[in-house]
């Protein structure tokens, strides 16, 4: 039979087991949540009533918004105001598993009346209005087109979705799946979000028991640098679902053991056998859903994760052949320090122990983008680079010799005011080597200075790493040639609709593991003992020598 609690069923397959937590499992339950408690996971109440407060003040610019472009489309005052549109939350704060630092995830859902062009312009430029803005950043291109936004201290991600009704009152559910009947694919996309967390909370046995072993697997994935979409990682909702799927199987179990099995499991799954909350279901749309049967891309998708909500889709679509060998190996890893765990010998600190990234692999590419533009410029620009990074991964895995290319997950940013072209070219030419640690130190910071003076010209730079495992023949004729999937990452690039080359800059290096720039020991990590020997005190000239002896892939802009 399929898992029954309180005549529920849950999962696809009957429990592996309905046993209740032994004495011990509550124990170490127990030391779990002090483990969570000890790094801060939680929320203070304080800080969740201000998270409630901004979410109050964006809802009502929402109706503030519609209300004013309905009127500008001559609509009556009655029906401009009655018009409506609603903010729902998806992701980590609404499976109620956010921390002090996370950001909310938000949809603007509008009346059929209201334009995407609308919501990025007039919502865009109330938002604007606001004294609690610090920082916005809108993505009309993205995938899922987004408003990126610091309001009143948090970080929010704001997309839209318009449905085809006439109105949308605050009551609005988006449970019913004839609401996704004649809307384009990117409204569907954006609605998707906060379908599949809401189906989420509905398909896990005990959700407090859910909660905090997602919370603790999040807080592993980050830690391991294992979480991350975009980079070919599973992102929050994969995450999210896979505890999921656990759940199911121990219907009873505390969440100690949850995270046991996880490993277990996982590190034992016939990939790419796919991970289902629930049956796979039709629906009212000419759609895609996921179907390897009969889609030839979704057979390719190598550990699919499949989102429980209409219309089904595959959450870890972007991992690559690198990428799942890295998760599988951190599974692994996770089984060995479990059974450590169970016997005494290890504690859950040791599972949640950083990652070695910066230490790992002997060669290193370091990605720059570079504009000669305001901040908000270059976060489109890098936002943009940043989306592309999976690509050369994916390039980079085809030629002979490389073993494995390993993205990190987060970028570096710096920004300067440079005070003349040569002085801004120094910089580029020299950016990701421990070489520009010297020239910037005579620079001023953007985060300093904003004000520019005359002739001087404002630089803000994004680095990415990318750590590559090397297996080359032992006959010494084989070298390494990755011009080609360079050329390409470069061509995909610069084929951006708003690229231009006179204040976007791309560059590729080839970086050893002791020329790695010094801001990348951040967060606490320590530079191994040679790099930490080295003499640091060089003058602008040693310094450019020093980088023109650090291999320059390639180069764009």
């Amino acid at each position: 039979m399929i898992s029954t609690m309180n005549n529920q069923t849950y999962g696809v397959t009957p429990p592996i087991s309905l046993s209740n937590p032994t004495a011990k499992e509550n124990e170490l339950n127990d030391l779990l949540i002090k483990e969570l408690k000890a790094r801060k996971s939680f929320e203070s109440e304080a800080a969740t009533r201000k998270r409630v407060e901004v979410l109050n003040i964006l809802q009502k610019l929402t109706e503030d918004f519609v209300y004013k472009v309905s009127m500008s489309k001559n609509m009556s005052e009655g029906m401009a105001k009655d018009a409506g549109g609603k903010l729902f939350t998806f992701g980590s704060y609404r499976l109620g598993v956010y921390g002090p630092s996370s950001d909310i995830d938000a949809l603007v859902v509008l009346p059929r009346h209201i334009t995407r062009e609308d919501f990025f312009t007039v919502f865009e430029q109330l938002l604007r209005e606001r004294s609690e803005l610090e920082e916005i950043n809108s993505v009309q291109e993205a995938f899922v087109p987004i408003i990126k936004l610091e309001f009143a201290g948090i970080s929010i991600d704001l997309i839209f979705a318009r449905l085809d009704i006439p109105r949308v009152p605050r009551d609005l559910t988006l449970t019913d799946k004839n609401l996704l009947k004649n809307i384009d694919e990117k409204d569907l996309r954006a609605l998707n979000g906060t379908r599949v967390t809401d189906e989420i909370l509905t398909l896990v046995p005990k959700p407090t028991v859910f909660k905090h072993a997602l919370r603790f697997i999040k807080l592993w994935a980050q830690q391991r640098a294992i979480y991350a979409n975009v980079y070919g990682f599973p992102g929050g909702v994969a995450w999210a679902m896979l505890v999921a799927r656990i759940c199911q199987l121990y219907p009873n179990a505390v969440s100690a053991v949850i995270v046991e099995k996880f490993f277990q499991i996982y590190s034992k799954w016939s990939w790419p056998q796919p991970v289902l909350l629930k049956q796979i279901e039709d629906g009212p749309l000419q759609v895609r859903v996921w179907n390897p049967r009969l889609y030839p891309m979704d057979r390719q998708h190598k550990m699919p994760v499949i989102t429980p909500a209409y219309p089904s889709m595959c959450a870890t679509h972007n991992i690559t052949n690198s990428t799942q060998k890295i998760i599988l190996s951190e599974f692994n890893r996770g089984v060995d320090i479990m059974n450590g765990i169970l016997s005494g010998s290890k504690s859950w600190s040791d599972l949640l122990e950083r990652h070695d990234f910066f230490h790992r692999y002997k060669f290193y590419l370091c990605v720059v983008a570079g504009t000669k533009s305001n901040y908000e410029e270059h976060l489109r620009y890098s936002g943009m680079v940043e989306s592309k990074v999976r690509l050369l991964v994916q390039k980079l895995e085809a030629v002979e010799g490389v073993e494995l290319a390993h993205p990190y997950v987060k970028s570096f940013e710096n920004g300067y005011i440079c005070k003349s072209e040569d002085e801004a070219s120094m910089v580029l030419n020299n950016y990701g080597t421990i070489a520009a640690d010297e020239i910037v130190k005579s620079l001023t910071s953007t985060k300093d200075e904003k004000q520019l003076k005359e002739g001087e010209i404002e630089l803000n730079l994004t680095k990415l790493y990318i750590g590559l495992k090397i297996h080359l023949s032992k006959d010494g004729d084989k070298k390494l040639d990755i011009q080609h999937p360079c050329a390409d990452f470069f061509s995909i690039c610069k084929s951006w609709s708003d690229f231009d080359a006179s204040k976007h800059f791309l560059q590729i290096r080839n970086v050893k593991l002791y020329d790695l720039a010094a801001d990348v020991y951040v967060e606490g990590e320590k530079r191994p003992a040679k790099a930490a020997k080295r003499k640091r005190a060089v003058s602008k000239t040693e310094a450019t020598k020093k980088a023109k002896s650090v291999e320059t892939i390639a180069s764009a802009g």
